[in-house]
Formats: structure tokens, sequence, C-alpha cells
């Protein structure tokens, strides 16, 4: 997806950041697609459910640090929420549009009617057919997040979403919102599973002065967790060996397409514990982190949740056994993530509502 954002210069940058409330720091990411404001650069790349793309031309452009969260729109809904997980910075070429006049890039490209651009500056709204092509050296920089995005399309409406921004009126690609706030959302709309996610990954990261772990990488740098998965080649090598070429809910499969996938939070305990793991099919592997996978320590067989039920190659699963024979250490670091992912869920949306949750 190209997404166009304004280039307008990082002023008020200092005086948005200070006026955030406190707690953790909480963005809203633009993803407009098609329903584009304004046409002063060449588009960005973004997967909306894995990676967002800005460069320092961007107002809030170093505003943003591993482990805060954020929510993405299109101006219309909300898409999904996730927490960044790393950053990775390049210094690159970058094409902007600009006004043959003033020089600004708050230029609108119209779709129907002629000439093609106009320019948005209050003090000049200049007409014309072609733009000022200006390459400029910038960073460019993209914010992963897929491990925990949660997709929550149409939750909140545009203006349900609007209510969060913590300044009104802010038009930027990215703005801060009201963690607080969003969180009083997420729970009004039984986004439970969403929120949970959030509020239980984000405490995993960190942040130092540096805000996060640099790692040297060619033309660029690397903000990322603190706790780096240092091992987990020989963790993966280890299970691997153990199982074999054995998806633990789906049975065999080719071992590219298998992870080892840790029982517990590596994040928050950071080490590999013996018989911490399975070998999860990658779809598997997610859906077991994000807990619509369980496994019933009480019989050992497969729960799949409600909203996951809907689909028949998951649905399958439900209440068959496992594909290989467990350790009791392998045993016990389920029941622990079966009581994270069923019994506090359960305490707090009773099974009737669990259709609804994370819509």
């Amino acid at each position: 997806m190209q997404v166009r954002r304004s280039d307008a210069g990082g002023v008020r940058r200092a005086k948005l950041l200070s006026m955030t409330p406190p707690g953790p720091r909480a963005w809203l990411l633009m993803a407009a697609g098609e329903n584009r404001g304004h046409a002063g650069n060449d588009g960005y790349d973004d997967q909306v459910d894995a990676y967002y793309s800005w460069d320092s031309n961007v107002p809030n452009s170093k505003g943003l640090a591993v482990g805060d969260p954020v929510a993405v729109w299109d101006k219309e809904r909300l898409l999904g929420v996730s927490v960044i997980e790393e950053i990775d910075t390049t210094r690159g070429p970058k094409m902007l549009n600009r006004c043959p006049r003033c020089r600004t890039t708050r230029v609108s490209e119209r779709k129907t009617k002629l000439p093609r651009y106009r320019c948005m500056k209050p003090d000049c709204h200049l007409e014309f057919d072609r733009p000022l092509v200006d390459i400029v050296e910038v960073d460019l920089y993209q914010a992963r997040y897929d491990a925990g995005w949660t997709a929550l399309d149409g939750v909140l409406t545009g203006d349900e979403v609007r209510a969060l921004m913590v300044h009104d009126g802010d038009f930027n690609a990215m703005r801060p919102i009201d963690w607080s706030a969003l969180q009083a959302a997420l729970m009004e709309k039984r986004a439970l599973r969403a929120l949970a996610r959030l509020t239980g990954r984000m405490p995993e990261v960190v942040r130092p002065p540096t805000s996060g772990l640099v790692v040297a990488i060619p033309h660029g740098f690397r903000h990322a967790l603190v706790r780096v998965r240092r091992g987990q080649r020989q963790f993966r090598d280890q299970i691997l060996a153990q199982q074999g070429n054995v998806c633990a809910f789906t049975g065999r499969a080719p071992e590219r397409v298998l992870d080892a996938g840790h029982l517990y939070s590596y994040a928050a305990l950071g080490e590999h514990r013996p018989h911490g793991g399975l070998m999860l099919r990658r779809d598997i592997h997610r859906l077991f982190d994000d807990g619509l996978l369980a496994v019933d320590p009480a019989r050992l067989r497969v729960d799949v949740a409600p909203e996951l039920a809907t689909y028949p190659q998951y649905a399958k699963l439900h209440a068959e056994p496992l594909s290989v024979t467990l350790k009791d250490a392998q045993v016990d670091w389920l029941g622990k993530h079966w009581d994270e992912h069923r019994s506090t869920l359960q305490a707090v949306a009773p099974r009737s509502h669990r259709d609804t949750v994370d819509r």
C-alpha cells in the first residue's frame, strides 16, 4: 500500500510531546490508502498489519520508540492495534513534489478537476499541471509490530478514533493519542483480548535512554527490544531434534514452515528453558501466542477459541490430541498458558460474550 504523508516541518514536535498525557506514549498511525489529502511526496511502503514507514520530514518522526502502543486507522475506522517491536533506520533519497511558486510540499492532487495539482498553503493556492520535483536525503524509518498485531477492523469509528487524540484538529499522519482513553474505548467495545495483548507486551520492553538496543547494520541502524533472543537458533535445533518435522498441533510439515515456539513469554523471562518449547507451524505459532489456540492441561486436548472456530481448518483441531508426546515441564508450561488465555479471559468476559471480543 502506498501512503502519502505531509512533510511539514517538525517545529511542533517538542510541543506535541511535552503536552502528551503522563503514562505510556501511544500513537495513532494513518494508513489512508487512496484516501489521501495531499501529494507532496512519492508515498510509503506500508503493510498495516506488520510495519509502518515514514521519513524524517514527517512531523513526530523521532517521537516513536520501541515499546510504544500504536493504533492504525484509515481516517474512517480503526484497523488494529499493536506494540512497536523494532525500528529500522536507513539513510536514502526521497522524492518531493513542490509548488512551483512557494516551493511547499503541501500539494493536493485532484482526481477529476484540472489543473491536476493545487497548492494547499493558505497564502498561495496556486493551481498547476506539474509540480517541481526535488530529491532530498532523509532518514527512512520502518517500525515493525506484526508479532503483537490484533485486527480490530471497524471496532471504533473514525469519530471515536479522533476522540482519542491528544490535540483536537491534529492532521498529522502520526499523532499522539491518550493511552487511558484508548484503554477505556477498547474495554467499552469488549475488545478485551486486544487490550490484554497490548498491556501484556508493553511491560516486556525496557527502554533505556537510547530508546532501545542499537545494532549496527549496513547503511543504517536498528532500535530493537533490549532483550535479544540469543540462542534462538540453538533452541530451535534442540526442539527440532527432539520433536522432528512435526507441528505439535497439526502433524508432519516441512521444516521450513516450522518455528520453535516458546510455551512461555521469552521476553518476560529472558532465557530459553529446557522443554520450554514445541515445534509449531508458523500460523499455529501466531495463533498460540495470541491465545486463540490453547491446550487444556487436564485433558491434553486442543482448545479452539470461539472467534477462531469460524475457520474450518482450525475448527477441526478442537478437542483433538496433540501430535507429540509431552514432557512434564511442557505440560506445566501449557497449563500456565491456559490460565493466562482461558481462565483470565473467561473471568473478564463471560463465554456468552466471547464471540463479540475482537471482532
